[in-house]
C-alpha cells in the first residue's frame, strides 16, 4: 500500500509500478487530469493547495480502507498539489486484484473519497486571466464517540 501528496510532477509508471503480482489477473490505473475546460469555460491551468500533513493521513486512511475492501495491499495513490497545466496529471490512482471487479471497485472508492475528504482545495486560471476557487464537499464532522 502507497499513498502520498507531492509538489512533484506524477510519474504514472511508478505509481502503476507499485501494484501488481502473480496472483493478479486485473491492474487497473486511474489518471485525474487537468482539462482544459470548467463550466463552459476555458482553463489555462489551476492551483491545488494542501494542508500537506493532514492530506497525507487522510489519503492513506482511504487507501487503507480500500485496501481492505480489496482484500489486498496493492493500492497505490498519489496527489499532486501546486501549479499545473491543462494535461497534467492531478491524481494517479493504481490498484490490482486477482479478478478486475474488485480493482474497479477499489479504484473507485479511492477517487471518491478523495472528492469527499481530502484536504485539498482547487483554484481554476480561465484564459480571460481570472481565477476562481472551486466549490468543494463538506466533509461529516465525527465525534469521539462516532469514531
Amino acid at each position: 500500500m502507497y499513498a502520498r501528496v507531492s509538489t512533484e510532477v506524477i510519474d504514472a509508471v511508478d505509481v502503476l509500478a507499485r501494484v501488481g503480482s502473480e496472483q493478479d489477473g486485473a491492474s487497473l490505473l486511474f489518471l485525474g487530469v487537468v482539462r482544459n475546460h470548467a463550466d463552459e469555460r476555458p482553463v489555462s491551468g489551476m492551483r491545488y493547495d494542501a494542508y500537506e500533513e493532514m492530506a497525507s493521513e487522510v489519503l492513506r486512511a482511504i487507501a487503507e480502507e480500500a485496501a481492505q475492501t480489496l482484500g489486498t495491499d496493492r493500492v497505490a495513490v498519489v496527489h499532486r498539489f501546486g501549479e499545473l497545466a491543462v494535461g497534467e496529471v492531478s491524481v494517479a490512482v493504481a490498484v490490482s486484484s486477482p479478478h478486475r471487479a474488485e480493482s474497479y471497485e477499489a479504484s473507485r472508492y479511492v477517487i471518491e473519497e478523495i472528492k469527499k475528504r481530502l484536504p485539498v482545495w482547487k483554484k481554476e486560471h480561465y484564459t480571460d486571466g481570472e481565477s476562481t476557487w472551486v466549490e468543494g464537499q463538506i466533509p461529516p464532522v465525527t465525534t469521539g464517540s462516532e469514531a
